[in-house]
């Protein structure tokens, strides 16, 4: 019987031709390229080898600090807000602004992409409410602003007359308990704002 060859999984074998490329470059364990953020063991920092401090297998240099050091963009800190207002935060309350009642949703009213903004979708269709319907799905940004905007986890987000009313849940409770009929009332009693 001949002796087989072991197979190389395809991440592996892909790894070691990689690798081969650079002849400074010793064939790592595959467990130590899995989750690592570096692909070339010269760079690798020197923690995550075991090999002395400011060195990496081969010899060659850990990438450099934080502090200033170049690295590639998608690896620098991202700055997400300035002082004061977000955009996203202006955005969200131009749209609230905008119409007496505006529901942030996964998908459009005409489409809801989940469960919970279709619920709440029938719930305003059955009061006969004219509804803004802002779809979080287009803009990450919007998705997570309006969160940190209303400090409320959840989507779908109802706005009544520009003040956060709730989620489905709420809204569900104060349909049941007629709470959101009354609500609706004073929109139908006073004209609508462009």
């Amino acid at each position: 019987m001949a002796a087989s060859r072991p197979v190389l999984s395809p991440l592996l074998a892909f790894s070691r031709r990689i690798l081969a490329t650079s002849p400074a470059a010793p064939i790592l364990p595959l467990g130590t390229l899995i989750g690592a953020r570096w692909l070339h063991a010269g760079s690798a920092p020197s923690h995550a080898t075991g090999g002395p401090a400011g060195t990496a297998p081969g010899g060659g240099a850990t990438p450099p600090s934080e502090d200033g050091g170049e690295t590639h963009d998608d690896f620098k800190p991202q700055i997400k807000a300035a002082e004061g207002v977000l955009p996203v935060h202006a955005q969200i309350q131009e749209d609230i602004k905008s119409c007496p009642v505006v529901v942030f949703m996964k998908g459009l009213p005409s489409a809801p992409m989940c469960g919970f903004s279709a619920a709440v979708v029938r719930v305003l269709a059955a009061h006969g409410v004219d509804f803004k319907g802002v779809n979080v799905l287009e803009d990450p940004d919007l998705r997570e602003g309006i969160k940190s905007f209303s400090e409320w986890p959840t989507i779908p987000q109802v706005y009544v007359n520009g003040e956060f009313i709730g989620g489905c849940d709420i809204v569900m409770k104060m349909h049941q308990s007629g709470e959101l009929a009354d609500v609706l009332k004073s929109l139908k009693a006073a004209p609508a704002t462009s």
